[in-house]
């Protein structure tokens, strides 16, 4: 399975996995291919800019490299899809996530319960 971590599971896979359900472990270690999107690195940025998180991004970029994690890009395919999701949900980072996964396809691992309805692709941690 080729598993997409969404910007939450990023930041808890590096700052504090015990946040981490057994099954968000599990699937995390079993997954053919992890991906993250500049999307997330895109939000993480913004939010320690304004100083609502606490993020080396630099560091952070690192440790995905070190862990082969699969970079994935925002295509027009993706910006495109945005136009199909229903409004479930509003953050616009969350559903450009949405967006990748169903056109990819890719299974979007997340801690937010909100996005479970775009998609059979959506697994809450």
């Amino acid at each position: 399975m080729k598993v997409l971590l969404d910007t939450h599971i990023v930041l808890w896979s590096l700052a504090v996995p015990e946040r981490l359900s057994t099954a968000a472990r599990n699937t995390i270690e079993s997954a053919e291919e992890i991906y993250v999107s500049s999307v997330s690195i895109w939000e993480i940025s913004i939010k320690s800019g304004l100083g609502k998180l606490d993020v080396d991004v630099d560091e952070l970029l690192g440790w995905l490299v070190s862990l082969k994690i699969v970079s994935l890009p925002v295509t027009w395919s993706h910006a495109r899809a945005l136009r199909e999701l229903p409004l479930h949900h509003r953050d616009p980072f969350d559903r450009m996530l949405i967006a990748q996964a169903v056109t990819e396809p890719l299974h979007l691992l997340t801690a937010d319960v909100q996005l479970k309805p775009y998609s059979s692709l959506v697994l809450c941690q």
